[in-house]
């Protein structure tokens, strides 16, 4: 997220050995393509910028500016590190959002979410926090508890309260777009269990786990008025749930790479073939954002 600098965790963890890998696959002779992004969107964006007093904006350019600068002092050798509040980004965003629409994989539901009668707004995600329901764990948020790497409902936190206000919430009916990941689940714990002899124990195990406990579907679209527009009339004030299109950030990137090359057509030898390889340097909070 561009809402603050570079750790050396995430140097450490994500972004050093992405590129030690990258260069020994070319020094290998191998085609490689190495790209990666600011995320721009979702709540840990707007809390910051309430926080400083500045819009959205304002705060991702700042930080991503300090990205560029620090894989330049590094020499982090990035064929492209873009950002997701690109038009192409956006773009390729909405249309798998329609593409899943249209083929029937997503849904609308009018579901009850938090919202504060102090800051009078709902509360995605981050805005709201509570004890997890799983692990009891103080400070889970609306989405996931970072403890237990468990996915939740705002309803399912334990004394939830506003972050910005520690208002106790009410709760008000929205009406949202929902993933129907409960139809991949066969699917995908077949493909997961294809990954025994590659992945990394934690990435299996812990995608193991969501599949076996049942996947849920998800609300993909949030009451919120910073990110990827939902393209679909009458939704003007909701936005794209940034861990559905953020995921998405590395396809578009691999687009927004070849038109910059030249050939726009260029990203399909890295994403589609028998012999093209993908490889994610992840924190393991991420995990199953990426592999489910």
């Amino acid at each position: 997220y561009a809402n603050g600098p570079l750790h050396l965790g995430q140097i450490a963890g994500a972004y050093l050995p992405a590129d030690i890998f990258a260069r020994y696959h070319r020094i290998k002779g191998n085609e490689v393509l190495m790209v990666s992004g600011s995320d721009q969107h979702g709540t840990p964006i707007t809390i910051k910028a309430e926080q400083e007093g500045k819009k959205p904006g304002e705060v991702v350019a700042r930080y991503h500016q300090q990205f560029l600068d620090s894989w330049q002092k590094l020499g982090i050798s990035f064929d492209l590190f873009t950002t997701t509040g690109t038009t192409n980004h956006a773009s390729v965003v909405q249309d798998i959002f329609l593409t899943l629409l249209d083929r029937g994989y997503l849904y609308k539901e009018t579901v009850s979410q938090p919202f504060c009668p102090q800051c009078q707004r709902f509360l995605p995600d981050r805005y709201i926090e509570g004890t997890c329901p799983y692990c009891y764990s103080p400070g889970a948020r609306g989405d996931q508890c970072d403890q237990c790497n468990k996915p939740l409902s705002p309803a399912e936190l334990i004394d939830p309260h506003c972050r910005l206000c520690s208002t106790t919430p009410i709760f008000r009916d929205s009406e949202h777009f929902f993933l129907k990941l409960s139809a991949f689940s066969d699917k995908l714990f077949t493909w997961v269990e294809q990954q025994r002899n590659h992945w990394r124990p934690n990435a299996l195990n812990l995608s193991m786990r969501y599949l076996k406990e049942g996947l849920k579907d998800r609300a993909i679209t949030r009451d919120i008025e910073w990110g990827v527009p939902v393209p679909i009339d009458g939704y003007e004030n909701k936005r794209i749930y940034v861990w559905f299109e953020a995921v998405i950030g590395y396809l578009s990137a691999a687009k927004e790479w070849a038109k910059l090359s030249g050939d726009e057509e260029k990203w399909r030898s890295f994403w589609q073939g028998d012999e093209v390889k993908s490889y994610y340097f992840i924190g393991k909070d991420n995990i199953p954002f990426h592999t489910l």
